[in-house]
């Protein structure tokens, strides 16, 4: 597929189920055959946030995901402190170096081994730029079996600069898209009240306005709060605002 081709059927992608697999099989292409992205917007000064408010997506295999993202090893993970501390593209080959030298500490080393161990030894980490400190966003891109780091790194001198014009633009697209988090989702009676609280109406308002009583309104605000893990109903407008939960279309 032309470059292109791949950017229109990019941004005429309406959701995630259809945009994902595009982009999956469009990097194998070019040999990066498992693919890992996330971002938060959510991020603190010591912490990338609460791990059910990430937005990940992956076509590494179930075994992998739940060591890496399920038991936290994603955290010491080398290339994921440098994507915290840079922007831009990264060769794997600095993890590499800074193992052979001893430079990695003991959490991050044994992160490293044990992509080793599950094949995930040669690839790429695009950090892509961050329009606030409360946001992050990365893909980390391994190679297919069989690829060396050194054979990754001359096919990126010869493609880089397409493949990070490509996943700049699925990083992009992805953020317009509405995301629903496990558990997380908001049903169309606390989307609705929400969008009217952020339009500065009160319960009473709001009541008036959809035919309830403001004890149902009130209803509709605690289960919003609780489905989204927030103490307040601004911190809910917020957050569903953040995560494209408001204003869609059903």
């Amino acid at each position: 597929m032309e470059l292109d081709e791949y950017l229109l059927k990019i941004t005429r992608a309406d959701d995630l189920e259809a945009l994902w697999p595009l982009h999956v099989r469009q990097m194998s292409r070019f040999g990066f055959t498992r693919l890992i992205y996330g971002y938060t917007v959510f991020k603190t000064e010591n912490s990338l946030g609460d791990p059910n408010d990430f937005v990940i997506l992956s076509n590494h295999d179930k075994v992998y995901l739940d060591r890496f993202i399920g038991e936290g090893l994603y955290s010491n993970a080398p290339m994921m402190g440098w994507a915290l501390e840079n922007e831009g593209a990264a060769s794997w080959s600095r993890v590499h170096e800074a193992y052979d030298l001893g430079r990695l500490s003991a959490a991050q080393a044994n992160v490293y081994e044990f992509n080793q161990r599950m094949g995930v030894t040669a690839g790429y980490t695009i950090s892509f730029n961050s329009p606030s400190h409360r946001f992050k966003g990365a893909i980390g891109m391994a190679a297919r079996h069989g690829l060396s780091q050194a054979d990754v790194d001359e096919l990126w001198l010869e493609h880089g600069d397409v493949l990070t014009v490509m996943n700049n633009v699925l990083h992009l697209k992805i953020l317009s898209l509405p995301y629903r988090a496990p558990n997380r989702s908001l049903t169309r009676r606390q989307r609705e009240v929400l969008q009217w609280v952020g339009d500065g109406k009160t319960t009473q308002d709001i009541a008036v306005l959809l035919g309830l009583t403001p004890a149902t309104v009130e209803k509709h605000l605690r289960l919003a709060r609780q489905s989204l893990s927030v103490e307040t109903t601004a911190q809910a407008v917020l957050k569903a605002a953040l995560n494209k939960q408001m204003y869609v279309l059903d």
